[in-house]
C-alpha cells in the first residue's frame, strides 16, 4: 500500500487499535508482562509519533533517527553531517540527554507542532558562531545539562529576566542576529504571526510568571507538554545544510543507564522514517544494536548502519566481519557505512569528522529525500513494514491481556471459596452455640438473681464479633496462603484491604444489637405486653435463642410464655434473618474489600477481545 492510497477508514481503524493499545493494562508481574508493558509503550510511540502522521503527511520531510549505544559517536556524525556543533558530544557518559532535531529551514514548520513526537515539548535555540564554538545560549544550555535529571526547572527560580525570546523574536529585528542572517531565518524570526501560532512562551518564565532557571538566553519553547531534563524536551535546530524533505534526530543513548533515556531513544527511533544505526569498531558485536537491527528486520523499516571509530590497520578485517554477521542475521541488504577512527572521534579539536569522511552517508540520505523515487521507498517500506508487524504484534498483547485476566480471575474465585468455607464454619459455629459460653452464659444463668439482660446481651455481642472476626481472618489466611503459588499476587494489595477489620466487624455487630433490641420493643407493643418487660430482656432473651443451641430452648420458651406463642415465634423468625442479614454483611463485606483490590488492578476481561476485533479492523481495510 502506498501511503498516497491511504483512505480515512484505514486511518480511522487506526485510531480505534490505538484507544484499544492504550487502554491494555498488565498491572499483575507475571512473566511476560514487563515485555508486554515495553511493547505497549513502542506501539502506541510508533503509531504516536510515526505511523498515523506519516499516512496523514506522505509530503512531510523524512525523518532519519540516529541512534545507538553510549560513546557510539552518535552526535558527532550528526554534528559532522550538519557542518557545525548542533548536538553535545564528548567524553562524558551519557553525554545526549534531550534530543536534538535538525532541519533545513524551509521544513521547520513541520517539525514545531505537534505533529509527531506529540509529547514532546519544542525548544528552539538560536544559531551558534561555526567559528568560535558554542555561543551564550549554548553556554546556558551546558548548564542546563549539568542539572541533576530528576530536578525540573525550579519552582521558584528568579535568576531569569525574560529577555530571551523577546531577543530572539522580539519585533523581528533581533532575528537576523540570532539566526546569522539567512533570509529564511529572518523571515521567520520577523513573522510575530507565526510566533504566535506556534504557541511560543518566554523559557525563562513559568506560567504564574516567575523565574525558571535552564534554558539559555536566546532559546524559545513551543508547544504544551512537561518541559525539564528528563526527556520531556526536543531541542530544534535549522541549518540550510540539511537537505530539504529531511530531518536528523540525535536520540539518547538506548542503553543510558537513566531509565527514561532508554525509553525515550526507543520512542524515537520508533518514529523514524529511516533508522541509522550507529555503532564502533569496538562494540558491534554487542547485545544491544543487535537488538535494535533484529527489531528493524522485524518491522522492515529502512534501515542503514554506520561503523565508527574503525582503526585504520583493521579496517578492513571488521568491516567484513561486520558484514558476515549482518549477512547471517538477514540483514545483508542493509547498507553500510565506515567511519574511520579520527581524533575528531574522541572529542578532540572542533568536534567535526572531516566531511570526506561522512561524504557517502550524507549522499546516501540526501538521495533519499530529494530523489521521489527513493524517497517513497524509504517511507513506504516503513509504513507499510509497520502495518505488517502490527497483526503480531496485536496479538502478542492480546494474549498478555487474556494471561493477566486469567491470573485475576484464579485469584478472586480463590478469594470467594476462601470467604464461602469461612461463612460456613461461622454459621455452624454461631447456631451451635459456640458464642453462647463463657461471660454470656455466666450473665444467662446468673440472671434469675442479677436482673442484668443488659450484661448478657453486650457479652454476646461481644461473642458473635469475636466468631466473625475468627471468620474473616481464616478466610484471609486461606487465601493468601493458595496466592503464594500465584505469580501475580504479590501486586494485589491485600494488607490495604485487610485494615482495620476488627473495628468494621464491632460496628456492624453492634448495630445488629441495636436493631435487635428495637424488634423486641416492637414485639412487646404488638402483643401489649410492655408494661411486664423491658426491651433489653426481651432482645437478651431472643439473642440466647437464635445462638444458646441447647441452651437456648429454655430462652424460646420464655419469649412464647411472655409474647404468646404466635408472637415468640414471629419474633425469633424475624431475628434470625436480621442475624443472616448482619451475618451477610459482615462476611461479604469484608469479601468484597478483597476482590475490589484485585478489580482495582484493571486486568479486565474484555481488553484480549477488543485488541483482536479492532485489529480484525484494520486487517479488512488495510
Amino acid at each position: 500500500m502506498a501511503t498516497s492510497d491511504v483512505r480515512p477508514d484505514l486511518l480511522n481503524a487506526l485510531s480505534a487499535l490505538r484507544e484499544c493499545v492504550a487502554a491494555a493494562r498488565f498491572p499483575l508481574p507475571l512473566p511476560g508482562a514487563d515485555g508486554a508493558r515495553r511493547s505497549r509503550a513502542e506501539l502506541l510511540a510508533q503509531l504516536d509519533d510515526y505511523l498515523v502522521p506519516r499516512l496523514r503527511r506522505p509530503d512531510a520531510p523524512l525523518l532519519a533517527v540516529v541512534g545507538g549505544s553510549t560513546g557510539a559517536g552518535k552526535s558527532t556524525l550528526v554534528n559532522s553531517l550538519v557542518g557545525r556543533c548542533v548536538s553535545e558530544s564528548g567524553v562524558l557518559r551519557p553525554t545526549t540527554r534531550m534530543p536534538v532535531l535538525v532541519c533545513h529551514p524551509d521544513d521547520q514548520s513541520w517539525f514545531a507542532g505537534q505533529r509527531v513526537l506529540p509529547h514532546l515539548t519544542r525548544v528552539w535555540m538560536p544559531r551558534q558562531d561555526a567559528a568560535h564554538g558554542r555561543v551564550e545560549a549554548y553556554e546556558s544550555y551546558g548548564a542546563y545539562e549539568a542539572q541533576e535529571v530528576a530536578e525540573p526547572y525550579g519552582d521558584h527560580g528568579d535568576e531569569g529576566d525574560g529577555r530571551g525570546t523577546r531577543e530572539s523574536y522580539g519585533s523581528g529585528g533581533g532575528s537576523r542576529g540570532a539566526y546569522g542572517g539567512s533570509p529564511a531565518r529572518e523571515a521567520y524570526g520577523a513573522n510575530r504571526g507565526a510566533s504566535a501560532a506556534y504557541g511560543v512562551r518566554d523559557p525563562y518564565r513559568t506560567r504564574d510568571g516567575r523565574g525558571r532557571d535552564g534554558l539559555g538566553r536566546g532559546a524559545a519553547t513551543f508547544g504544551e507538554g512537561g518541559g525539564g531534563p528528563d526527556g520531556t524536551l526536543l531541542r530544534i535546530e535549522v541549518d540550510e545544510n540539511v537537505p530539504s524533505g529531511l530531518a536528523l534526530l540525535d536520540a539518547p543513548d538506548i542503553d543510558s543507564l537513566a531509565g527514561h533515556a532508554r525509553e525515550l531513544a526507543a520512542e524515537l527511533v520508533c518514529a523514524a522514517d529511516v533508522w541509522v544505526l550507529v555503532t564502533t569498531a569496538s562494540r558491534y558485536a554487542d547485545a544491544v544494536p543487535w537488538h535494535l537491527l533484529r527489531t528493524a528486520k522485524e518491522y522492515d523499516v529502512s534501515l542503514v548502519t554506520v561503523l565508527d571509530r574503525v582503526p585504520h590497520q583493521v579496517a578492513g578485517e571488521i568491516s567484513l566481519q561486520y558484514a558476515t554477521l549482518l549477512r547471517k542475521a538477514g540483514l545483508g541488504d542493509v547498507p553500510r557505512f565506515t567511519v574511520p577512527e579520527l581524533p575528531e572521534s574522541a572529542g578532540g579539536g572542533s568536534g567535526l569528522l572531516p566531511a570526506t569522511a561522512v561524504r557517502e552517508l550524507r549522499d546516501w540520505l540526501g538521495h533519499r529525500a530529494q530523489d521521489p523515487a527513493a524517497r517513497a521507498e524509504a517511507s513506504v517500506r516503513t509504513a507499510n513494514g509497520v502495518l505488517a508487524s502490527l497483526r503480531s504484534r496485536v496479538t502478542s498483547l492480546a494474549g498478555a491481556c487474556a494471561a493477566q485476566h486469567a491470573a485475576s480471575t484464579r485469584m478472586a474465585h480463590r478469594v470467594e471459596r476462601a470467604y464461602e468455607e469461612a461463612a460456613e464454619q461461622a454459621h455452624a459455629d454461631l447456631v451451635g452455640g459456640t458464642a453462647f459460653a463463657g461471660d454470656a452464659l455466666a450473665h444467662y444463668r446468673n440472671r434469675a438473681l442479677t436482673g442484668a439482660s443488659v450484661d448478657l446481651l453486650d457479652a454476646l455481642t461481644g461473642s458473635v464479633a469475636a466468631v466473625l472476626y475468627c471468620a474473616v481472618a481464616a478466610a484471609d489466611e486461606r487465601f493468601t496462603a493458595e496466592l503464594r503459588r500465584e505469580p501475580g499476587a504479590a501486586a494485589v494489595p491485600f494488607g490495604e484491604a485487610g485494615a482495620g477489620v476488627q473495628e468494621r466487624v464491632g460496628v456492624l455487630v453492634r448495630r445488629w444489637q441495636r436493631c435487635l433490641e428495637e424488634l423486641a420493643d416492637d414485639a412487646l407493643r404488638a402483643a401489649e405486653r410492655s408494661g411486664d418487660a423491658e426491651p433489653e430482656d426481651v432482645a437478651a432473651l431472643l439473642a440466647v435463642a437464635l445462638l444458646g443451641g441447647a441452651e437456648g430452648e429454655g430462652a424460646a420458651d420464655e419469649l412464647a410464655a411472655l409474647l404468646g406463642a404466635k408472637g415468640g415465634l414471629r419474633l425469633r423468625s424475624r431475628g434470625g434473618r436480621l442475624l443472616g442479614t448482619y451475618f451477610e454483611r459482615v462476611l461479604d463485606g469484608e469479601r468484597d474489600r478483597r476482590l475490589a483490590a484485585i478489580d482495582a488492578l484493571e486486568a479486565q476481561s474484555g481488553q484480549q477481545a477488543r485488541l483482536i476485533a479492532a485489529m480484525s479492523v484494520l486487517q479488512r481495510e488495510k
